[in-house]
């Protein structure tokens, strides 16, 4: 499959990008070659081949989620640089 100066310009359009005219030329042509290997693959017999996410079986490493007292208060606040009310104090971001 050959992809076209007009569709890199489409492309890079909707990717808000500008490309010169050499740049279209050598990304259209980049994008052919790897239509060109993704044509090739597919020529490939793969009926015997089963569906996987995973290269190498892999499996959940998170712990349980098991519902435990939180810290106190006074523990979480302790490294704040300030608080105030019990909450941390963060200076203002919004201008008024």
């Amino acid at each position: 499959m050959k992809i076209s100066k007009e569709t890199v310009e489409h492309v890079a359009n909707l990717a808000r990008l500008y490309l010169n005219d050499e740049e279209k030329k050598e990304m259209a042509e980049k994008l052919s070659s790897i239509l060109e290997y993704m044509d090739k693959l597919s020529e490939l017999d793969t009926s015997n081949v089963p569906p996987t996410s995973h290269v190498i079986p892999i499996q959940n490493v998170f712990r349980e989620d098991v519902v435990m007292e939180s810290l106190p208060l006074s523990e979480v606040l302790k490294n704040a640089p300030d608080s105030e009310k019990g909450f941390f104090k963060v200076p203002r971001v919004i201008e008024e």
